[in-house]
């Protein structure tokens, strides 16, 4: 999957700047995909160039003009080919955390204990953030009201993904401390 494919994916919700964009990308589609705002600016360029968004400029008083683009029919049918196409093959894990995981016997036990600490809050953090976001997707609805009643369901099936995900770094993280604070006592 290419960086265009979640902007593309991101510009489904409707016309954004790249300002928007790319706080919408951080609240929408950052529990699968991560990109800088320059990177995204730079893929909206190159997008409008391949005639997959149009930009049009908006005046603003006391600020700079901004650029808001929308997906064009051409970029809607990349969307099509894309859903269309089979997908690659699933992510590997990539985590340096789980390297020193993997080296903890041989290595600074408190400091992997430390870090793996850490990363339980960060998850519990962006856990939060997604059940805010849920939450205010819901609007006091159930998932069965809401989901019969939207549109795309889409966003609402990939932030449940990144709430999973979540929960299960919280989980795993809990049970790697047990399991070396139990370690940390024997020795």
């Amino acid at each position: 999957m290419a960086l265009r494919h979640a902007v593309m994916a991101a510009l489904l919700e409707g016309e954004a700047s790249g300002y928007d964009l790319a706080k919408s990308f951080d609240a929408s589609v950052a529990n699968f995909w991560t990109a800088t705002p320059q990177q995204l600016y730079r893929e909206l360029d190159r997008m409008a160039a391949d005639g997959l968004v149009s930009a049009r400029v908006v005046r603003q008083e006391r600020r700079p003009d901004k650029r808001l683009f929308r997906l064009t029919e051409t970029g809607r049918a990349a969307v099509r080919a894309y859903t269309a196409e089979p997908p690659g093959r699933p992510t590997a894990i990539r985590d340096e955390l789980l390297v020193k995981v993997q080296s903890v016997d041989a290595g600074d036990l408190d400091a992997v204990r430390e870090a793996i600490g850490v990363r339980i809050e960060q998850a519990g953090a962006k856990l939060a953030r997604y059940e805010r976001l849920r939450a205010k997707l819901l609007d006091g609805r159930t998932q069965e009201t809401y989901l019969a009643e939207t549109e795309s369901v889409g966003p609402y099936l990939t932030l449940l993904r990144g709430m999973e995900f979540e929960r299960e770094n919280v989980r795993w993280g809990k049970l790697a401390l047990q399991v070396l604070e139990a370690r940390a006592a024997r020795t």
